[in-house]
């Protein structure tokens, strides 16, 4: 299978057709960098300028595709020029190539070429005169500067702007991509917090008025129904309540603090006489001293979405809340009955315990719930919610 070559670059293209049809016009008028007569003159005449001028605007052809190919051959090429009168469009395209092999070409390529072209500069400049001890013998050394060092460090610093360049664009796309997750991560913590916010507002509510409708529908009884519109009524008016602090803080825009009216452990009795007029039969022992702002809300949210389950969920009986501080941290229990239950109940999304895990978590506490074994339950088995919220502020666990 044949080796398929690179396509060489337009301006690579159009840059070899300019140098050999300069060479060429220069060759056609009879101009030469050398007389024939000189000594290192072996070729004479017009026809042996041709080849060199020839291969070097072959190089200029791969001078970005094949860097180093083109390098060495327009070395050959510029040696064969040396033999015969010369061209100028030959020296001036092979300074291209040197320029080009150090822009273009490996960093290995890029780090060697400019010490190379320095050495034989040095030596083209000390060799001679040391031979001939004349000054115009120092001229030797500074043409051979001028065709390859020259060339070679001017690569070399156009290569180090364009990698600085180039560093710098790719450290601004990190920057612009760490900026954008972060933003996105925001987002999403918002989001999370406020979605917390919204079943906790809303949720205990809503499943009040869902039970309470439901044994009105299911109950003909005057009275009963009569008790449980005004307990669907209550229970809509403060939903409604809720959910205007919480559209009130959406539009404000600011995520960086907590609801404007979050509620506080004082209110946990208002709380508790809430779901009492709603059917539960609740027993609050709350000892505690003062505590922690973001400690206090996340209490207060989990002691209300297990009030709500219970609502929900739990057999009729007594329900225990229980908030103890000790060695450092809040302790806040909460526990039902479990088992099935007898008439209307709420359906649930798991949401809430996934909204109380995740404050617990946020504070660096710990969290959980299920059923437990209780000897002094009637059946011995109760719903127990649990959260240990550490006081001292710290990052999360």
């Amino acid at each position: 299978m044949a080796v398929r070559l690179p396509r060489p670059h337009r301006f690579d293209v159009c840059a070899a057709l300019a140098g050999l049809l300069g060479g060429l016009l220069l060759w056609g008028i009879g101009l030469a960098t050398r007389p024939a007569d000189e000594p290192i003159v072996l070729l004479d005449g017009r026809w042996p300028i041709l080849l060199p001028l020839t291969l070097m605007a072959g190089c200029e052809v791969l001078r970005r595709t094949a860097p180093r190919s083109a390098l060495l051959t327009g070395t050959a090429a510029l040696t064969l020029d040396t033999v015969t009168q010369g061209s100028v469009a030959t020296l001036i395209m092979f300074t291209d190539v040197v320029y080009a092999a150090v822009l273009y070409g490996t960093p290995a390529s890029a780090r060697r070429i400019p010490w190379i072209t320095g050495l034989l500069t040095v030596a083209a400049t000390v060799v001679p005169f040391a031979a001939w001890r004349v000054p115009e013998a120092l001229l030797l050394g500074v043409a051979v500067g001028v065709v390859s060092f020259a060339p070679a460090s001017t690569g070399l610093i156009v290569r180090n702007h364009r990698d600085a360049a180039e560093a710098a664009r790719l450290r601004a796309e990190q920057t612009a991509l760490l900026a954008e997750m972060d933003r996105t991560q925001a987002v999403v913590a918002e989001r999370a917090r406020m979605a917390r916010e919204l079943h906790d507002m809303v949720a205990n509510h809503l499943s009040a008025i869902a039970i309470h409708s439901t044994a009105a529908l299911s109950l003909d009884d005057p009275d009963t129904s009569k008790e449980a519109l005004s307990v669907i009524r209550e229970n809509s008016v403060e939903g409604l309540a809720e959910m205007r602090r919480l559209i009130g803080i959406l539009r404000d825009g600011s995520g960086d603090r907590e609801p404007a009216a979050a509620p506080t452990l004082d209110g946990l009795g208002a709380l508790v006489d809430s779901a009492r007029a709603n059917g539960l039969d609740v027993a609050l022992d709350a000892g505690h001293d003062q505590v922690p702002a973001p400690v206090e809300l996340a209490a207060y949210r989990i002691v209300q979405e297990s009030l709500t389950n219970a609502l929900k969920h739990a057999r009729p009986g007594r329900v225990t809340v229980r908030l103890a501080r000790r060695d450092g941290s809040l302790t806040v229990e909460v526990s039902s009955p479990y088992g099935d239950r007898d008439g209307p109940r709420a359906p649930g999304s798991g949401a809430g315990l996934i909204g109380m895990r995740e404050r617990a978590a946020l504070l660096g506490g710990d969290f959980e719930a299920g059923p437990v074994q209780d000897p002094a339950s009637v059946d011995g088995r109760m719903w127990t919610v649990r959260a240990t919220l550490p006081l001292s502020e710290g990052d999360p666990a």
